[in-house]
């Protein structure tokens, strides 16, 4: 017997009918402008872009005459010897030399011949000519391992809902810890049931002393329970950014999206030790914070999108110390001020600091000056998107790096027009970057379609040495370690990657840093005189500028094919006229 049920439901209950018809196109709202909205925008100045409309290409034909050659014999024997003397004899080639040796002729040569000898014989005593000068340095070019990462282990959101690694950073000294902070920043995603813990990773390692420098190793079994954090900080809001005290092995300070500023002690637990109020914070998300060169090595400052640099003494967290606002007008005026989301300190040069904003700028500042307007020195505009990455280089501090959109840029502090070096237009957007800590010349920069990228400037510009596929989603995070051996990635799905980097990127080569000088002052020595070039065009008349440009060269032609004329007739002259 077969069971047959209806479900009935009325038609009332599935909703409004659906009636596609053709009809007319029908303005439903219209919101008109308002002017009032129009003057809080900050206008973005115009940017251009090179583009190579075909691919480079380039063709080269060498024909070389072909050389034929024998390999041939030589019979050397005793020659020399008069007819009339056996050489085979002895006694005859004795009474021989005894007869030539007292010849006149013979002693005479002998002692002409003996002065040049002695003088030879001295310059190989002074100056060995067999000696190996570069013996070394051709065993260590032989023995250079090829550029080389390999991954060594992965660190999982313990979390089920899954956050943005959004910062690491590694524990100094030598340290075995690596922290992160894991931020969702898409608000879309953003919920209730997040996480708001961060923490800290033990990789578990050793270090090992050479003869030139410290180089830093770590086990490959990096802990007992890799899959477990070895400390969880747990924060009253998600954090974007933190940053390992360099004088202190257990403080961190790091930077929330409720702009708070906290500070941790790994000693004292899961707990902040101290936490800044609301009232006295950054009113927007912290997306930088850094620690500051002093004495009582308790100075920090922070950076964000509100458009204002705080700076903090860690000791007493109730207010800041200081406060910069990014108005580019020099009017303190926070509203028509840039958001910054980068920053950069620099040990060697400790009153001046670099702020990436998220206009595309780069705000060069002083905090030694005496007035808020004064602070903000020059601009640098590039980007055209935010700047998420900047760091002067470790070898080189008048330069230094940025990444944001789809490319990096090499800056020059003594020209603000344009950068010295730039990478090649890329087809995803970059997120992170920063320069090796041992080799002055490799930098490294993440992507959004999960790859790294090793760029090493001296050996190629177009292209990086090694990329490297890490993860199949986008990487928004990158540290290097001090050593410079050891690599973290962060990425949107809460994976940190550990990644090892061989000796062939980690291991300064011969004359790197004189070379890699050579080339950034050359490069910068360029821009100052296209610059010029560009300022002297502008200052004159530009259509008779534009004229006297075009006409130089074919004036210049005329001039030397005129003079190439003058010489031919002369010397023809000459030859008939003597």
């Amino acid at each position: 017997m077969e069971i047959i049920h209806e479900y009935v439901k009325l038609r009332s209950e599935f909703g409004r009918q659906c009636l596609f018809s053709d009809r007319p196109a029908e303005l439903l709202i219209d919101v008109p402008p308002n002017q009032k909205l129009a003057m809080q925008f900050v206008l973005k100045e115009t940017r251009d872009l090179g583009v190579q409309g075909c691919w480079e290409m380039s063709e080269h034909e060498v024909n070389t005459e072909r050389f034929e050659y024998d390999n041939e014999g030589i019979n050397h024997v005793e020659g020399g010897w008069p007819k009339d003397i056996n050489h085979l004899e002895m006694e005859q080639t004795i009474r021989f030399r005894k007869k030539i040796e007292k010849d006149e002729i013979y002693m005479n040569s002998v002692q002409v011949l003996g002065t040049l000898v002695g003088q030879c014989v001295g310059q190989n005593n002074a100056v060995d000519i067999y000696q190996e000068y570069f013996e070394e340095e051709e065993l260590l070019d032989e023995t250079q391992e090829k550029p080389c990462v390999k991954i060594v282990n992965v660190y999982r959101d313990p979390h089920l809902v899954k956050r943005h690694v959004t910062c690491l950073s590694w524990q100094p000294k030598g340290g075995t810890k690596l922290a992160g902070a894991y931020c969702c920043l898409e608000l879309q995603k953003a919920n209730i049931d997040m996480s708001q813990e961060s923490y800290i990773w033990d990789i578990g390692g050793y270090n090992r002393q050479s003869e030139n420098h410290t180089v830093f190793e770590y086990c490959v079994c990096v802990a007992e329970n890799p899959t477990q954090p070895d400390i969880t900080l747990n924060s009253t809001t998600q954090l974007i950014c933190l940053k390992y005290n360099p004088d202190d092995m257990h403080a961190l300070i790091s930077g929330g999206v409720n702009g708070q500023i906290v500070l941790w002690d790994s000693r004292n637990g899961h707990c902040p030790a101290a936490i800044t109020p609301s009232e006295e914070s950054h009113k927007d998300p912290v997306y930088k914070v850094l620690w500051l060169k002093s004495s009582s090595g308790t100075d920090a400052f922070s950076a964000s999108t509100d458009g204002q640099i705080l700076w903090w003494d860690v000791r007493q967290l109730n207010e800041p110390i200081d406060r910069l606002i990014l108005d580019l007008s020099r009017k303190d005026n926070q509203d028509k001020a840039l958001g910054a989301i980068s920053l950069d300190h620099n040990v060697s040069m400790p009153d001046t600091f670099l702020v990436g904003t998220e206009q595309g700028a780069v705000v060069y500042c002083n905090k030694a000056a005496e007035t808020p307007a004064e602070r903000i020195v020059r601009t640098y505009d590039g980007h055209h998107g935010p700047v998420y990455a900047i760091q002067r280089n470790p070898f080189f501090s008048q330069n230094f790096l940025t990444v944001g959109d789809w490319g990096a840029r090499i800056w020059s502090q003594d020209i603000k027009e344009s950068s010295v070096m730039w990478t090649k237009h890329q087809t995803d957007y970059l997120t992170d970057g920063c320069w090796s800590p041992v080799r002055p010349s490799v930098f490294f920069t993440v992507k959004m379609d999960g790859v790294l990228d090793i760029w090493d400037i001296l050996f190629k510009q177009n292209d990086p040495t090694l990329s490297l596929k890490v993860r199949d989603e986008a990487l928004c995070s990158l540290n290097v370690h001090e050593g410079g051996c050891r690599l973290a990635c962060g990425s949107q799905q809460g994976i940190a990657t550990l990644i090892d980097i061989k000796s062939g990127l980690c291991t300064p080569q011969h004359n790197e840093q004189e070379l890699l000088g050579e080339m950034l002052e050359r490069e910068t020595k360029r821009e100052k005189v296209l610059r010029a070039q560009r300022g002297g065009d502008e200052g004159g008349n530009s259509e008779d500028t534009q004229k006297e440009l075009i006409l130089r060269p074919e004036y210049d032609f005329h001039n030397v094919v005129e003079s190439e004329q003058r010489r031919r007739q002369w010397e023809t002259r000459t030859q008939h006229y003597p």
